[in-house]
Parts: structure tokens; sequence; C-alpha cells
């Protein structure tokens, strides 16, 4: 006699959905190792943005002009100073960070959102051995110098490009990246 692989389900809530999803939806995705910080993760899905910061993608969303990322920084330090045209979202998983524009301090379990046209500059203050933090950005970061001149930007093209480059340099592949986008 054989077992049934699992127990019947009486419960209706219990019964996952029965329909087929959209025909052109993508699948989910789900990345198990998304803070890569554990000692038997693959410390090359870090992506070099500076001297000890790099970022962990997460998504590139190419439809809608936005990408999420966990930021490590390893140094006391400015970051960025930058201009949104879009809104971002963030959470601090460990350390501290504050913008020199504003006098509060975004610490271990923060959750931050900055509205789009605020420019700002992003420190990580004295004492603090390393920063982690969530960021979620939709449109563009354009860089500036303290009266406002551009210097620079980015935005999910260019946060893409700089992540194939360098899945590509250490050997995981130019398509590696291809996971992260939706």
């Amino acid at each position: 006699m054989n077992k049934p692989l699992a127990p019947a389900v009486t419960d209706p809530n219990r019964i996952p959905y029965q329909k087929p999803q959209p025909r052109d939806m993508r699948p989910d995705m789900v990345i198990h190792d998304a803070m890569a910080l554990a000692p038997n993760s693959d410390p090359r899905v870090w992506v070099p943005l500076a001297e000890h910061v790099a970022v962990r993608p997460l998504q590139f969303n190419v439809t809608q002009g936005q990408y999420t990322n966990v930021m490590r920084v390893t140094k006391a330090g400015m970051i960025a100073r930058h201009r949104h045209s879009g809104g971002v979202h963030a959470w601090v998983f460990k350390g501290r960070w504050l913008y020199l524009e504003h006098d509060w301090v975004a610490e271990e379990g923060s959750y931050i959102f900055e509205p789009p046209g605020e420019t700002h500059t992003l420190v990580v203050p004295e004492g603090c051995t390393e920063m982690i933090t969530l960021f979620q950005v939709t449109g563009s970061l354009m860089y500036v110098d303290p009266q406002g001149v551009s210097t620079g930007y980015d935005d999910v093209f260019t946060r893409l490009d700089k992540a194939r480059a360098h899945y590509t340099a250490v050997g995981l592949g130019e398509s590696y990246v291809d996971r992260f986008i939706r």
C-alpha cells in the first residue's frame, strides 16, 4: 500500500491558488543570501562603488527606473552628495548614517523615506566601522557639489552596467546580473 506524499488538505484556507498566473508575469525573485556577509558567502557578489563602499544588487527594475540594493560601508566618511529625481526608501540593518542637511541620524532599525527633489550629503559618522542599509531608489541620483553643480549621475542603467562589468571582472560572468533584472 502506497502512502500519500502529503496529507489531504481539508482547511480551504490552506489550499494554494488553483488558476494559472498571468501569461506575461515574470517569475518571483528570491535571493536567499541577500546580505551575503556570512563566512561561506561569495564576496564577489558585492559591487564596489568606492573605497570602503560596496553594494549587493537585489533588483534592477528597468521598466520602472528603479533599483534595490544593500549598501555596505566599512569606514566613516562622506559617501556622496546627491539629488533625487524620485523617491528613495531605506532601512538600516547595521550601523548608522546621517545627512549633513538634517538633524536626525539613521540608526539600526530605522526606516527612511527620501522625497523626490531632495539634495543631501550622506555621511557615515566617526566611530561607525560598518554600516549596512537597504536602499530602494526610483529615478536617478544626480551627484552635485555643495553649490548644486552636477558632477555625475547614477540610475538603474548605470548601476546595471557597473554590476555587469564587476561580475565579468571577478569571474561570475556578464550574465550573472541577469537574475536581478525585472
